[in-house]
């Protein structure tokens, strides 16, 4: 299993970060074709993308560290992290520099690992194309994005592309427990399942959320976790959904305002759990359509910045008008 890394406060995601690639909990293929690139010592240039904390920069650090050793690692590797130095400047210094050398006596190639890729301009991401095809038997490239839409074909198509799914559950549990254990971590079922749920499949967010909560309240449990973030108690999203399908329009909205001045809700986060209920419950078609289409047009207008008090208002209308339709004969 992975060793600890000294230091009593280091962050559980860089103290529990897998050091080979053996000790990766996902996308088994994707490790396997890099594996046999690196045992048949044929590793093309790389290119990883998908969402955050599903293992993109852990599996190219697990293929330096079996590339190269520790006193190695210095000089071969480069890792930049694009959304720092995003500029042409740092692609024509720094990349170029590091491209153009060889050392003397060590054979093989240098690995240059371009974090936050999707973060560079144009003209970088253009200079960039060039130093790959040059320096093609001296480097390795590496990058690193999160939207592969904001890399240049040219790019993409000068390397070999792997995309990172979110992880499953399953494959969250076991490292899950793992550090639980190692941490002596007090939590609940209920614990892991609010964590499992807030995650969506990033590994990073699951273990900051329950560093920050073990450390917060020294007992992980479901209400803990979502306190701890900010996150709507499942208890609070039944009170409001009652509120709305029960009680008038003015009752409903001082309601729903006294329990988000109190916890710090954000109506974003309501409408999410909301939805959640909506889809649940066995309403009649066109009340389902009614107050799911009115529910996507309040976040829409919340992501551009609408006022929250006036939108609160439009949630609260749309499930009084739906108590007003009147069943099919």
């Amino acid at each position: 299993m992975v060793q600890k890394e000294p230091g009593p406060n280091l962050p559980w995601v860089e103290k529990y970060r897998p050091s080979t690639l053996d000790d990766l909990v996902s996308h088994e293929e994707i490790i396997r074709t890099i594996s046999k690139f690196i045992k048949e010592d044929q590793l093309p240039h790389l290119l990883f993308y998908g969402p955050p904390g599903t293992g993109k920069t852990s599996t190219i650090l697990a293929c330096a560290k079996q590339l190269y050793t520790k006193t190695q690692f210095g000089s071969m590797v480069l890792e930049l992290n694009a959304s720092d130095d995003r500029g042409i400047g740092i692609v024509r210094g720094q990349i170029l520099t590091f491209a153009s050398t060889r050392t003397i006596f060590k054979s093989g190639f240098k690995l240059i690992i371009l974090d936050e890729a999707d973060a560079m301009t144009m003209d970088a991401q253009n200079a960039l194309r060039r130093i790959i095809e040059k320096y093609t038997e001296n480097i390795r490239f590496c990058i690193i994005c999160n939207y592969l839409s904001k890399i240049i074909p040219a790019l993409q198509s000068r390397c070999t592309r792997f995309r990172f799914g979110p992880l499953s559950k399953d494959q969250i549990i076991p490292r899950l427990n793992y550090v639980i254990d190692e941490e002596r971590v007090k939590i609940t079922e209920d614990g892991k399942q609010a964590l499992l749920t807030l995650a969506s499949g990033d590994m990073r967010k699951v273990l900051n959320v329950l560093q920050s909560t073990w450390l917060a309240y020294k007992n992980v449990t479901e209400d803990m976790v979502y306190t701890c973030v900010g996150h709507p108690l499942r208890s609070d999203i039944e009170n409001i959904f009652r509120w709305l399908l029960n009680e008038d329009i003015k009752t409903t909205y001082k309601n729903i305002q006294d329990l988000k001045t109190l916890k710090g809700l954000a109506l974003n986060d309501i409408i999410t759990e909301i939805h959640k209920l909506v889809h649940r419950t066995e309403f009649p078609s066109e009340t389902s359509i009614r107050l799911l289409d009115k529910m996507a047009e309040i976040e829409y207008r919340l992501c551009l910045g609408a006022n929250e008090n006036i939108q609160l208002t439009g949630l609260i209308s749309a499930f009084q008008f739906v108590k007003h339709i009147k069943p099919p004969e």
